[in-house]
């Protein structure tokens, strides 16, 4: 045999080039996504600070500050700190919040909420376009996301100074987020839409969907009082009724995005015949249609806009403050039967009356029980949570990724071509 032969063959590498790039680019994006949570959740604060907070290497954080920095997504602040008031001052940073922003669409059913956030999710301009007279026929999905594309452009010719980075589409529903389809929304008659093509057909900006409860726990986990907390649950109550529950900074979706789908569990107590043929379903039940038709049946209102029931309460009107009563202490038992399940640490309920009126808050929060009351929290965006919903889907990908932020971004196009077929 050939002394060749005995020489042994070099050991293969322990994984394969490709893998160890993807390994490579998974750090990179989490160490950058750690380092921008923390200046949006500290700043200003110091590279020290936040070497300390991710438990990452000064070089690393200082390199990826300066990415952050020459992509426009942070800044140095203009003050100097210094540690104990002595030595070496530090040059913290913090958001660049002056330049970008997102573009938020949220569908809902009687109206679509256009809107441009910021950085810190704060809402820099918001509009309203109605989806016009309803009758037996739903408002057609071409329309109404052409009118949210060029809502958009008009918000944007409207701040020339802002540059949009892209767009977040929410809804209820079931939203599937990989593909961008809005796959089934029932009260609006839609199915299979295919909503980040239209709207990036129109656009030109790049576009995420989701469902909006899961927009919201992200927007809560990023911008409001979840911010840095544990499990969270979102109980969203509107014409739609969902939930959304996220544990270790995830949002948990399902197959197909299917998660959180809760309008057809029972609810003790409900006398609402639901149109699945069963009585007491939650969505039917809680629904603002249902909330509505039973005003005007009362009296209370002649519209369908239960911002009429809320208002006709602040005047003092007993009926429509038992009606919210009734509704808030129903919500309060969905969220104590979704708390049996899931047991989140905290449960951010998104219903006008808890929201707006205390007493409702509190009704709610004795149907959960003493033991737990304290876990759940109105929404952290009370006058604005539509539009957050929309802008949230836009910056939780922002958050997540933030080296895939364009170092040139695209102008939004001033007139919509064909938005294609849905």
């Amino acid at each position: 045999m050939p002394s060749s032969s005995l020489v042994p063959a070099p050991p293969p590498p322990p994984f394969p080039v490709p893998a160890r790039r993807a390994v490579d680019s998974d750090r990179r994006r989490t160490s950058a996504s750690a380092i921008l949570r923390s200046v949006l959740a500290h700043g200003p604060v110091a590279r020290s600070t936040i070497a300390r907070l991710t438990g990452l290497s000064p070089a690393s954080v200082t390199d990826h500050c300066n990415r952050l920095t020459a992509l426009g997504l942070i800044q140095e602040a203009a003050t100097l700190r210094r540690s104990n008031g002595v030595g070496r001052p530090h040059v913290p940073v913090d958001l660049d919040d002056s330049r970008f922003v997102v573009g938020g669409v949220h569908v809902a059913v009687p109206y679509t909420t256009v809107a441009l956030l910021d950085l810190r999710g704060r809402v820099v301009a918001e509009r309203r376009l109605n989806h016009g007279e309803r009758d037996e026929t739903a408002p057609a999905p071409t329309h109404v996301l052409a009118n949210a594309a060029a809502g958009l452009r008009a918000l944007l010719a409207a701040a020339p100074d802002r540059v949009p980075l892209g767009v977040g589409v929410a809804t209820g529903g079931w939203v599937d987020r990989d593909s961008g389809t809005i796959v089934e929304h029932p009260l609006l008659g839609w199915r299979d839409v295919r909503a980040r093509e239209v709207i990036h057909a129109l656009t030109g900006l790049p576009v995420h969907v989701d469902g909006h409860a899961r927009a919201l726990v992200n927007g809560e986990r990023l911008f409001g009082r979840s911010a840095g907390g544990g499990s969270v649950l979102h109980l969203f109550v509107g014409n739609v009724v969902d939930a959304a529950f996220a544990t270790h900074d995830e949002v948990h979706h399902g197959p197909r995005s299917q998660a959180g789908a809760i309008a057809h569990l029972p609810l003790a107590g409900g006398t609402e015949r639901c149109d699945c043929g069963r009585t007491g379903c939650l969505q039917a039940e809680l629904s603002e249609r249902t909330l509505c038709r039973r005003a005007r049946e009362a009296g209370v209102i002649r519209t369908s806009d239960p911002l009429h029931i809320l208002a006709a309460a602040a005047e003092g009107d007993p009926v429509a403050v038992r009606l919210l009563l009734h509704r808030a202490r129903m919500v309060g038992r969905a969220a104590g039967l979704l708390l049996d399940v899931l047991n989140p640490d905290t449960v951010v309920v998104t219903e006008m009356g808890a929201v707006h009126r205390e007493d409702c808050l509190a009704a709610l929060r004795e149907e959960v029980g003493p033991d737990r009351a304290a876990a759940v929290v109105p929404t952290s965006f009370p006058d604005s949570v539509l539009a957050v919903a929309g802008g949230s889907v836009a910056l939780d990908v922002l958050y997540r990724d933030p080296l895939s932020t364009p170092s040139s971004t695209p102008s939004i196009r001033s007139s919509g071509s064909s938005p294609g077929t849905i």
